[in-house]
């Protein structure tokens, strides 16, 4: 990385050495202005990177902590041979990610999926978290927000080295910033980059899909680690990666730090986090509807569905109305309606602008309190249709799947996509639980839908797991799956396949 910065300063300043040395024979301006140049006489002299990161880095190290996980799970021990059936056992499954300390009292911040155990999302059984020092603590979960991905722990321990969080929001594209983990299990690795976006949209939908993108390299067991301004304030959490191949590529996430803050505030007190809710399914406007409705595209959401009883179908919000403004601020792909409501208290009562067939209209609705994952798990899918998944597939599949990439998924009906928002013909797996295994590590969630695997169109349980055991078969420690997450196009992940 150093390297490739370095070309790029080299770039520049032969570009600057080539403007000075041109020129009219008489010695006239060109016009041609060194960058730097420039800068300084727009008063936006650049600041530079430092000669090192040493002196910071040696500072903010002892508050970034190893934390491992263990949890007993069933595995597979082999197969009765007088019944034929599998038998299984329990087992210690170790897991673990980082995290850093933001109280001398030992309060600590990391991700909610480095903490959370199997493919149903509950706690894992145990949590040790290791000072930079080399001491070990057991930890408690204070808290954990799946939504949001944050959750706090507490160690019995005083006076020891913490950092302070802060807002992103006054950091610029372009900055210099540090991330430190325990990447691939390599403990207190320390990368650095810049920030490649901020308020970064990823498609993954909710409210919290707003991301700090950074070319800092992020690996697996970064997830939860810090990351850093070079004033030394922690200004996002890492959280995620994208790429093809399950390693960094440059493309690294992290929760913003104005965003984690208020949901510690609300673990610390011992309370989950309150967020607004209108009960419906919406879908961004395209450029088709957008034009033949006459209004600017990138604007609005169109209702795709409705929850009957909730804040959304009182207000007498229908399918196919456009909503244009929530609460007087406008709808568009950077504000979108989840995340407009989800910062809204609720009881408030909100104006929703809206066009219905049309014609603007405003209707008036009184927000709801946003339920908690597990019950919007519940509510989402049919259970008649997992029922049936279960039964469509040989005994043991579906437990295999979970075991080998940490999922649970259900086939696509048209029901699903219509409370997706989709078109009712999409086809492939849609991941109920993402867990923490591998799938959830390569940054894999709830809703995503799974499409293909190795190239290979999937669209039921049975094509997946095949082609799951074809892999194994050909001993590859990978396979390739084709990812649609709500909003965008379908993105190939290399997830690796735990045995």
């Amino acid at each position: 990385m150093r390297y490739a910065y370095g070309v790029t300063a080299l770039l520049l300043l032969s570009g600057s050495a080539f403007a000075l040395s041109t020129g009219n024979p008489g010695g006239e301006p060109t016009g041609l202005v060194p960058a730097n140049v420039a800068l300084v006489q727009t008063g936006i002299a650049p600041k530079g990177a430092p000669d090192s990161f040493a002196d910071l880095v040696e500072q903010l190290q002892p508050a970034v902590v190893n934390i491992a996980t263990k949890q007993k799970v069933e595995v597979v021990a082999g197969i009765n041979p007088f019944t034929g059936e599998r038998v299984t056992q329990k087992q210690d499954q170790q897991s673990g990610g980082s995290g850093f300390v933001i109280s001398a009292d030992g309060y600590i911040v990391t991700n909610n999926h480095v903490v959370a155990g199997g493919p149903d999302g509950k706690a894992v059984d145990r949590v040790t978290v290791t000072l930079f020092n080399g001491k070990e603590y057991t930890a408690k979960i204070i808290g954990r927000d799946p939504t949001s991905d944050v959750a706090l722990l507490k160690i019995d321990a005083t006076n020891i080295p913490f950092v302070e969080m802060e807002s992103s929001t006054k950091n610029r594209v372009g900055d210099w910033v540090i991330a430190i983990g325990n990447p691939l299990g390599l403990s207190s690795s320390v990368t650095a980059g810049i920030i490649s976006a901020l308020q970064r949209n990823i498609g993954a939908g909710g409210a919290y899909d707003r991301f700090i993108q950074t070319d800092t390299a992020i690996n697996p067991g970064n997830s939860g680690g810090p990351l850093f301004n070079l004033q030394g304030k922690v200004i996002g959490i890492n959280n995620r990666l994208i790429s093809p191949i399950g390693a960094n590529i440059g493309v690294g996430f992290a929760i913003p730090a104005e965003e984690a803050l208020p949901v510690i505030e609300s673990l610390k007190k011992g309370v989950r986090p309150e967020r607004g809710f209108l009960g419906i399914g919406v879908e961004p406007v395209n450029e088709r509807l957008a034009d033949s409705l006459g209004i600017p595209k990138n604007r609005g959401e169109e209702v795709k569905s409705v929850i009957a009883g909730q804040p959304g179908d009182k207000a007498g919000l229908k399918e196919g109305d456009i909503v244009l403004k929530v609460n007087g601020r406008e709808v568009m792909p950077d504000q979108t309606l989840s995340r407009i409501v989800a910062s809204v208290k609720p009881n408030t009562k909100i104006p929703l602008e809206i066009l219905r067939e049309g014609k603007p209209m405003t209707i008036n609705a009184t927000v709801g309190a946003r339920p908690t994952e597990e019950e919007m798990a519940k509510s989402s899918f049919d259970p008649e249709a997992q029922k049936d998944f279960e039964g469509d597939v040989a005994e043991g599949d579906a437990k295999l799947l979970r075991d080998a990439l940490g999922i649970s998924v259900i086939p696509m009906d048209a029901s699903i996509a219509r409370r997706l928002g989709l078109p009712a013909d999409t086809r492939g797996l849609v991941v109920d639980v993402a867990g923490t295994g591998s799938a959830a590590q390569v940054g894999i969630q709830r809703v995503d839908i799974i499409v293909s695997a190795n190239y290979q169109p999937v669209s039921t349980v049975a094509d997946l797991i095949a082609a799951l055991k074809k892999a194994r078969s050909e001993n590859k420690s990978n396979i390739l799956l084709g990812i649609r997450r709500r909003g965008g196009p379908a993105q190939n992940v290399a997830v690796g396949i735990d045995d």
